[in-house]
């Protein structure tokens, strides 16, 4: 938790905001994985805290939602161009790759259950960057992505 937490810090993801009667406050909540090698054993823990995004309102959080699919005769026709030119084929993980995205819209949360800051115990959090479980956190990290690509 305190790996995630810093690196929400570090991206300055948010910022504290006294509560002032914003319309949606949503919460959010830690989600917990543990990740297994190959051979069964434990490789890593990972913690993440995600926004309880279905406390958004439509229209007024956010404007539209999106989920990237890719067809399966996508992928084999991907995988045959590699086959046939003989290419190398490379996975990628991207660490905390919804915090890439900056938000347009106002979105304010609870702080996280187990950091709240000692000197501001009433602030809100103003979401300045995606996190996992908002709505509109898939189409803000796609537009990076492929802006970051095509640039």
């Amino acid at each position: 938790m305190d790996v995630e937490f810093k690196a929400l810090a570090a991206n300055h993801t948010w910022t504290l905001v006294p509560f002032q009667g914003q319309n949606t406050i949503i919460d959010s909540k830690w989600a917990f994985k543990t990740k297994y090698k190959a051979d069964g054993s434990i490789e890593q823990r990972k913690a993440r805290l995600v926004a309880k995004g279905f406390q958004q309102t439509a229209s007024l959080d956010y404007d539209e939602t999106f989920s990237p699919v890719v067809k399966s005769s996508t992928i084999r026709i991907v995988q045959s161009i590699v086959v046939h030119l003989n290419w190398e084929v490379r996975q990628l993980d991207i660490n905390n790759a919804f915090l890439n995205g900056n938000l347009k819209e106002n979105v304010v949360m609870h702080q996280p259950e187990g950091y709240t800051d000692s000197t501001k115990p009433s602030h809100i959090c103003k979401l300045n960057k995606e996190i996992y479980g908002l709505k509109q956190a898939p189409r803000f990290w796609y537009d990076k992505l492929k802006d970051t690509l095509l640039r």
